[in-house]
């Protein structure tokens, strides 16, 4: 049974795990030593980025064991919001007045959690969803997720919404669509499908 995280719920991996990580790790370069030189080896090791996607590879079967994903993030509050969705580098459909409503949000950095819908949902459902989860939209903090994860939305389409000054319902949503990223930003008063991925941060 499919374990649904909740942002109480959620704690960081221990030090145990880490170690087993490491364990295993280093279990595995063991067996598969004779496989590599030495001085390669060493150059690899040397290389900034090879942690890094070593973090990826574990972070993509965690994501995909899990129902909610969680995503660690720097927010530039200072942008306009214009210049938070033209960061994120994808081709746009958006209606001016609506990303000017978007919220600025606060918090240089702040995890961002996403949960999938599974079946199309009301505005209204989608807003009882993020309150269920104790969590509250933040267009900016979604933003910046894919904006440094441009990648991200290729698997996982994403978005959030909020309320404009005269409450009504606004919403960015990131995704791939005929060969290209795209960022879309509008008012909608309808439904999101089911494949897509809502976004907010601790209330």
């Amino acid at each position: 049974m499919t374990k649904v995280m909740t942002p109480s719920a959620t704690t960081e991996i221990t030090d145990g795990q880490i170690d087993k990580a490491t364990e295993l790790y280093r279990a595995m370069l063991k067996k598969h030593r004779h496989e590599f030189t030495s001085k390669v080896a060493q150059d690899v090791l040397g290389q900034p980025e090879f942690v890094g996607e070593m973090v990826t590879v574990l972070r993509k079967r965690v994501e995909a064991d899990s129902e909610m994903i969680v995503r660690r993030v720097k927010v530039n509050r200072l942008r306009s919001p214009q210049e938070a969705i033209d960061a994120t580098g994808r081709k746009q459909y958006t209606d001016r007045k609506v990303v000017d409503s978007m919220p600025q949000g606060e918090g240089e950095e702040v995890d961002v959690y996403f949960f999938p819908l599974r079946e199309y949902r009301s505005v209204q459902d989608v807003q009882r969803m993020l309150d269920e989860r104790g969590l509250k939209p933040d267009p900016y903090a979604v933003s910046a997720v894919n904006e440094a994860d441009p990648s991200f939305a290729d698997e996982k389409p994403n978005g959030t919404q909020w309320l404009d000054k005269d409450g009504r319902h606004c919403c960015v949503a990131f995704d791939r669509w005929r060969g290209g990223r795209g960022v879309r930003c509008s008012r909608s008063d309808g439904v999101w499908s089911g494949d897509w991925w809502v976004g907010g941060v601790r209330k």
